[in-house]
């Protein structure tokens, strides 16, 4: 079964979340509108990034109630599990490469800095995409946050 894109005809299955002709978003966007607690949802959204809010933000209430709060929430604690589990296998196997000479050392501190570089890239797109009003969702750690605050 397939549908068409209302604003260039182009046709894709039913199931498609974006027209490959046009690029237009074919399931509805949630996004944050309002406030809440003392803060708009977008920036609230935003603070949950870092990673003391995000707790505080799960725990009290305004905050905890939102939907949009509390998944951003979940999906920094969610980023931040995954960073240490990725900082302990790269220190596990840098161990290994620092008795190859030379080039073990170079080959460690290398692939450290490109993930470093690669986690906070995606933590400042997060942040962005929540400034915006966007629920964001990453491949794995997204579907967890989602699971954790289900719609009203």
């Amino acid at each position: 079964m397939s549908i068409s894109c209302p604003q260039c005809a182009a046709s894709m299955p039913d199931t498609a979340a974006f027209c490959p002709g046009c690029g237009r978003a074919m399931r509805p966007v949630e996004s944050a509108r309002g406030t809440v607690g003392a803060l708009p949802e977008p920036l609230a959204g935003a603070l949950a990034y870092l990673l003391l809010p995000a707790i505080v933000f799960l725990l009290v209430e305004p905050y905890s109630k939102n939907r949009f709060v509390r998944f951003h929430s979940f999906q920094c604690l969610g980023v931040c599990l995954a960073g240490v589990v990725v900082g302990a296998s790269l220190r596990v196997v840098g161990f290994f490469l620092f008795f190859v000479p030379d080039f073990g050392r170079l080959l460690s501190l290398l692939v450290s800095m490109v993930v470093s570089l690669a986690f906070f890239v995606v933590w400042v797109v997060l942040i962005v995409k929540a400034l915006q009003g966007e629920m964001f969702k990453l491949p794995v750690v997204g579907e967890f946050a989602e699971r954790q605050t289900p719609a009203a």
